[in-house]
């Protein structure tokens, strides 16, 4: 092994290098699919990948670059700017008058903001560059509408415990970019604990692996746990202490503990938790825990989530600190929660049931004759306290809200 490649982490030298080594997403690269026609045809339209972290986006992207014929070149979104894309969109012109395609991977996509995202849209929109986009976010809240709507979303799922085994097996066994050569040894319940913790990302197992034989030749479950500690990999934000934690800042806002609350915000943000994560729990957390008792709690959140997507990490650390700070001191009520939960239990209980003919929209003369719309009471003409029922007959008198 080379002193470059021993130097390159474990996690890239054991990126699959074809379609036939790469482990999971049968759904979009299985024989047959249309992404799996369009690389082995060297015909892609302009993509995005969207999944969870560790689940192979960036990998597929390189197995994309070594059977292309195009092209190929990348940049990560949180590094890289206009500037870079200048240089991409000059060196993709110079390619089409030579009749060779461009392509561009952009990792990370979601952190573009609105300006960079338009300034890549025209060369996309004519064929200049095909782009390949990844991201661990929803692309539909995080990529301008005219750019996806110029792309083929490919979801990725989670990869599943038995992949990441077979991926930590090749690892140990391989004696050339692996750490077979070390001749570590691993048993079957060390590879199962790590394949568990490592809840479907296949970089934190490498990662994990290869920390843990740098401490021992024998690798035991011990130190399979101590590797997470001393990687800073605990706080896994796909793992138990992910949960664990949002959990902890949940509760503490709703025990009204702003201090507390403050900790847990910080145990996330420093160990590098994305921020609109929590900001989106923000905005559940104002309407389950505290509801009509403060409707502006609502506000409050979605102006942090905004907030946080305008400006990011680190300068929306205080943006996040002052919406926790404010649910934890905010009145609270959960009366929306338990009502919405009795409302469901009936749908599910009692299905599809009628609406009532009198509250039915009467948009045809057919529908008028079948009594729809009759004998309702226009709330307006009755000063607005008119008494008839809006529940199906089976429901007739329920109340959800105390």
């Amino acid at each position: 092994m080379n002193k470059q490649v021993k130097n390159t982490p474990l996690a890239d030298r054991m990126r699959p290098e074809k379609l036939e080594d790469f482990l999971g997403q049968d759904e979009i690269i299985g024989k047959g699919r249309l992404l799996r026609q369009a690389i082995t045809s060297d015909q892609l339209p302009s993509m995005i990948f969207w999944g969870p972290p560790g689940s192979g986006k960036t990998t597929l992207a390189f197995i994309i670059a070594k059977q292309t014929k195009s092209e190929f070149m990348q940049f990560s979104a949180v590094a890289s700017g206009i500037r870079a894309l200048k240089e991409v969109v000059k060196k993709a012109r110079e390619n089409e008058i030579k009749d060779k395609k461009t392509i561009l991977f952009i990792d990370e996509i979601h952190r573009w903001n609105k300006t960079q995202q338009d300034a890549l849209l025209p060369h996309v929109e004519q064929g200049i560059i095909t782009l390949i986009g990844a991201t661990t976010e929803n692309p539909s809240f995080e990529v301008r509408g005219a750019l996806l709507s110029r792309c083929r979303v490919f979801v990725l799922k989670q990869l599943t415990k038995e992949h990441i085994v077979d991926i930590i097996k090749k690892a140990l066994q391989d004696k050339e970019k692996g750490i077979g050569k070390l001749k570590v040894k691993a048993d079957k319940n060390v590879v199962d604990v790590l394949a568990q913790m490592s809840n479907g990302d296949a970089r934190i197992a490498l990662n994990v692996l290869e920390y843990a034989s740098s401490i021992s030749k024998i690798i035991t479950v011990k130190i399979i746990k101590e590797a997470f500690q001393k990687s800073h990999l605990l706080y896994d934000k796909d793992g138990e202490e992910h949960y664990n934690i949002i959990s902890a800042l949940h509760k503490s806002m709703r025990g009204f503990d702003a201090d507390a609350a403050l900790y847990w915000l910080a145990r996330m943000l420093e160990a590098g938790e994305e921020p609109l994560y929590i900001a989106r729990r923000l905005v559940r957390f104002a309407s389950e825990d505290i509801g009509l008792a403060n409707s502006r709690a609502l506000e409050q959140a979605v102006a942090c989530y905004q907030a946080c997507h305008f400006i990011g990490m680190p300068e929306c650390n205080v943006i996040l600190a002052q919406a926790v700070v404010y649910m934890a001191k905010c009145k609270k009520s959960n009366d929306l929660y338990t009502a919405y939960e009795k409302t469901a239990q009936d749908v599910k209980e009692y299905g599809n049931l009628p609406v009532p003919l009198h509250i039915r929209n009467a948009s045809t003369a057919l529908m008028k004759n079948l009594g729809y719309g009759k004998g309702y009471k226009y709330g307006p003409d009755f000063g607005y306290k008119e008494e008839q029922e809006y529940l199906p007959e089976e429901l007739k008198g329920r109340k959800y809200l105390k």
